[in-house]
C-alpha cells in the first residue's frame, strides 16, 4: 500500500519528535516508571497547550483579517 505524502510527513515527524524525547529525557514511551495517572496528566497539560496554540492562532487571524460584509 502506498503511503500519502501527508502520512509521511506525520510519521518523519513523530520519528523526529521520539529521537528529540530520547534526547532529552533519554527514554522512550515504553518506560516503566510513569503511572497511569502520571501519562493521562501528562496528555491532558498537552491537549491544553494544544488548545492555547489554536486560541493564538485564531485571535491572530482575526486581529490581521478585516471583515467585509
Amino acid at each position: 500500500m502506498k503511503k500519502s505524502r501527508i502520512l509521511t510527513l506525520v510519521i518523519d515527524d513523530m520519528t523526529k519528535r521520539e529521537v528529540r524525547g530520547i534526547k532529552k529525557y533519554n527514554a522512550t514511551l515504553d518506560r516503566k516508571d510513569v503511572t497511569f495517572d502520571e501519562w493521562l496528566n501528562h496528555a491532558y497539560e498537552e491537549a491544553l497547550d494544544f488548545a492555547l496554540y489554536l486560541k493564538k492562532i485564531i485571535d491572530e487571524r482575526a486581529s490581521n483579517t478585516i471583515q467585509k460584509n
